[in-house]
């Protein structure tokens, strides 16, 4: 008999006896979707950031430091970062688009825990077009009308104004395109967050294909908002996270790190 490591338990939403084990949580979840995020193909370079608000001091943000690949990310290796854009804790440089983009969607979205965007191959394709995506699938429905077009593109985001351009397109929403730049998503935690965005990259993928081989049949509005209640709920996004976190802790427990 094999010693096989333990399996993972039933997931529940967690609970916290102190701030600094949910920032732990947090770090070790945001490591982990970089991690994700590497393995998907999802870096281009030094492109791409997903952010984390602190638990103890939330005007804060933990960051992946600029120039270190998504593939390497430890959760000891992520950057604090204050509302002017200085680094409070950590080594590495901030990237100045992560800044000017996130800070102005923590600031305008109290209840987003978490951010991502990433110059994902079928977001970037999918965003070209200046389109929202259809309800073509079950799978899509968690967007259903609740996904936003950012419609304007003026280069590499470094001002915050412009930042706050995007937070006022993406509104309530759990995610926005940015036309010719890529996707974001926004959750409650780091795991929706990053689920929001991996579903919706592949949810553009399936809309590429199913586009370049005829013309899709759409699901109705009855029946797009029903699979939205049912596939789009904030605890939808968080739970659908645990199996792939499990998967890659299990492959590379040295994220935790």
């Amino acid at each position: 008999m094999t010693n096989a490591p333990p399996r993972p338990t039933p997931h529940t939403l967690p609970e916290f006896e102190s701030v600094e084990d949910e920032r732990l949580h947090r770090k070790q979840r945001l490591a982990a979707t970089f991690r994700l995020f590497g393995r998907f193909g999802f870096n281009e370079g030094v492109a791409g950031h997903v952010t984390a608000r602190d638990p103890e001091h939330p005007e804060l943000f933990w960051v992946n430091p600029f120039g270190l690949s998504f593939d390497l990310i430890r959760a000891s290796d992520l950057i604090l970062v204050d509302h002017n854009g200085a680094v409070v804790e950590g080594d590495w440089p901030v990237n100045q688009a992560a800044f000017a983009i996130h800070s102005q969607i923590h600031a305008a979205r109290p209840d987003a825990v978490a951010a991502a965007h990433t110059h994902s191959k079928n977001g970037r394709a999918w965003s070209t077009l200046g389109r929202t995506l259809d309800p073509i699938t079950q799978d899509v429905c968690a967007f259903y009308e609740d996904h936003a077009l950012f419609d304007d593109y003026t280069g590499v985001v470094l001002d915050v104004e412009e930042g706050k351009r995007i937070a006022h397109a993406l509104g309530d929403r759990k995610a926005a395109i940015l036309r010719n730049h890529g996707l974001l998503t926004v959750g409650g935690s780091v795991d929706e967050a990053a689920w929001w965005f991996i579903s919706m990259e592949r949810c553009c993928e399936v809309q590429l294909l199913a586009e370049a081989a005829g013309t899709p049949v759409m699901i109705d509005e009855a029946g797009a908002t029903q699979a939205a209640s049912q596939v789009g709920s904030s605890f939808a996004g968080w739970f659908s996270f645990q199996p792939l976190y499990d998967k890659i802790v299990a492959d590379q427990p040295d994220l935790l790190d």
